[in-house]
């Protein structure tokens, strides 16, 4: 098994079908980008004490916000042979959950915390594949780059922090030889969840005085399409998903975007009248792009009674 399977990752990684199979692309980078051979025995790396120490104070609020989330899905998943892992955005395993009569298989495979599961350390595999490409993957027993690992099953989702960029990945994995593909299937719907769900709980920590909205935009999906509004109805920040429903960037939040702008909301009642109209100067000047002037002529004011309002309602 070993050799076919060596040979064959050799003759899939060299012709066509590397460019349109996504296993097939992983697997050719890992030949030509990261130097590794399928037949290889090696075994994830292991941090040091040290090394792991700061890779987990270096993850900040992650393990804290996905603590609850892994609980819950090994208590759905974990007596039917599964092991959890939860890593940093460089696949170093931060936390883990496992049944303890398979703790002995999973710790000779390397799923235990401190282990490196980068693609340029073990190849393809559900982590590492997941955060270099930086979508949710399934990587099914002979899928797997290395032949010693071809006995795994994967599934694996990428977790994002505030501003959209992967920080982290949630995998699910399991070595029963009777875990056919509808299963996989499943247990990869349920990481996606569990996934989004820590990936809200990132979002909402990094703006903990700030409204949180959901876009309608975006329904179905498993990642949370959350943005962040501060008191004047501004723009504080969005989820990946967000961002890609409502086509904005970094550049447009730091702008000034009025969040009814993007969801077509009619304005809030029951605001004081101060607060209502500092609110609504700021939308206009954001949508003037910052110019005075420009935002005078929106409003059919002159320019120094819009400075006047501006220092009255302490508005620089």
């Amino acid at each position: 098994m070993s050799a076919a399977h060596s040979d064959h990752v050799y003759t899939v990684a060299q012709t066509s079908a590397a460019a349109s199979s996504p296993i097939a692309a992983s697997w050719r980078r890992c030949l030509t980008l990261y130097g590794l051979q399928p037949e290889e025995t090696r075994a994830p790396m292991r941090l040091t004490e040290a090394e792991f120490r700061h890779a987990c104070d270096h993850a900040g609020h992650l393990l804290p916000e996905a603590e609850a989330e892994l609980d819950r899905l090994f208590a759905v998943v974990g007596r039917s042979g599964c092991c959890l892992l939860l890593t940093d955005e460089n696949g170093v395993a931060l936390d883990r959950r496992g049944s303890p009569s398979d703790d002995k298989d999973f710790r000779g495979l390397g799923l235990w915390s401190g282990t490196l599961w980068s693609e340029a350390c073990i190849g393809t595999n559900g982590i590492g594949t997941a955060i270099a490409d930086e979508r949710p993957v399934i990587i099914h027993r002979d899928q797997h780059f290395l032949s010693r690992n071809t006995g795994l099953s994967c599934a694996t989702a990428p977790i994002r922090d505030h501003r959209g960029r992967i920080t982290a990945a949630l995998d699910i994995s399991t070595c029963r030889e009777d875990a056919s593909d509808a299963t996989i299937s499943i247990l990869s719907q349920a990481v996606r969840d569990a996934a989004g769900r820590i990936e809200a709980n990132l979002f909402r920590r990094a703006f903990e005085d700030a409204r949180i909205l959901w876009v309608p935009a975006a329904a179905g999906r498993s990642a949370p399409a959350l943005i962040a509004v501060d008191r004047d109805d501004l723009v504080l920040g969005a989820t990946r998903a967000a961002r890609l429903a409502l086509n904005i960037d970094d550049r447009r939040i730091e702008a000034g975007i009025p969040a009814g702008d993007l969801l077509n909301e009619a304005p809030r009642e029951g605001e004081d009248l101060p607060d209502a109209e500092r609110a609504a100067l700021r939308r206009v000047l954001s949508r003037a792009g910052g110019n005075v002037s420009a935002a005078a002529d929106i409003l059919g004011i002159s320019r120094a009674t819009l400075y006047r309002k501006m220092k009255k309602l302490a508005l620089n």
